[in-house]
């Protein structure tokens, strides 16, 4: 098997390391990004849920950044939110303002119990740019 193509934001590599997880895999024209939730440069959450969509797509962004990307590219979304019923509609009155305009990605969205302390995680795909 060859080696994985990971893509690393800047300054995030030790809590990818201490996680054991990749950030970003380019493969076969597409960046597949793990799921970003809202957690400061020290892993830690930020407060309150519009906070942590607000940081969760900052962190989405750096990756896409790094990666040569932005959210323009993205094709494919998955969401996971805990409690939906009530923290859906603030949460996509944030996510709105990092959408853009359409045509919007393809979005799935999932009603969890538990994200690690976290209230929102975001996962795309997007088409790698060339």
């Amino acid at each position: 098997m060859s080696a994985r193509d990971v893509v690393f934001p800047a300054g995030r590599h030790a809590l990818y390391e201490r996680n054991r997880y990749s950030p970003a895999i380019r493969s076969n024209g597409f960046l597949f990004v793990s799921g970003q939730v809202g957690s400061r440069p020290d892993g830690s959450p930020e407060p309150d849920l519009q906070s942590q969509v607000r940081r969760a797509f900052d962190n989405l962004n750096a990756i896409l950044s790094a990666a040569g990307c932005s959210f323009e590219d993205v094709i494919d979304t998955t969401v996971f939110i805990v409690d939906p019923q009530q923290n859906f509609e603030p949460a996509w009155q944030v996510a709105a303002e990092y959408w853009g305009d359409a045509p919007y990605p393809t979005v799935t969205g999932i009603g969890v119990t538990w994200l690690y302390g976290f209230l929102f995680e975001i996962k795309v795909v997007a088409k790698l740019p060339g």
